[in-house]
């Protein structure tokens, strides 16, 4: 079994792979996550270099408990909905996890095109989490 994760350099993404983590432990499954660029950010941002330390960190507890945590780069200009998805189909994922950003009342008539895709298309379950407040 399965959980593959979006990982996007923001506290939405960090926040998603927190608990997409958590998710993989409690379930007792391994975790893909799927790492891609977002908004013009370089792989050697700041951003990028917060998401490698926590992909590390949290790979070593998925490692302490016997679970496998396998890094996905997302490359050319395949949409990173694609990708996950595509990800789940192939692996026969148990759940997807992805990250949603607060939006304006007009925005909330409209999710992301990324995550409206995700949520409509996966064949498996999908679980969306918010960053807290603080700043995950």
């Amino acid at each position: 079994m399965t959980i593959v994760v979006g990982c996007v350099p923001t506290r939405e993404g960090r926040a998603a792979l927190s608990t997409a983590t958590q998710e993989a432990i409690v379930r007792s499954c391994n975790l893909i996550a799927v790492r891609a660029p977002r908004g013009g950010r370089e792989t050697g941002s700041e951003e990028f270099q917060q998401l490698a330390a926590l992909l590390g960190e949290l790979s070593q507890s998925l490692e302490e408990v016997g679970l496998r945590q396998e890094l996905r780069e997302a490359t050319g200009r395949q949409d990173l909905s694609d990708i996950i998805i595509d990800t789940a189909e192939e692996v026969g994922a148990t759940l997807i996890v992805i990250g949603l950003r607060r939006r304006s009342k007009v925005g909330k008539l409209f999710l992301g095109s990324n995550v409206q895709r995700i949520l409509l298309d996966a064949a498996c379950p999908v679980l969306a989490v918010k960053a807290s407040e603080r700043g995950q």
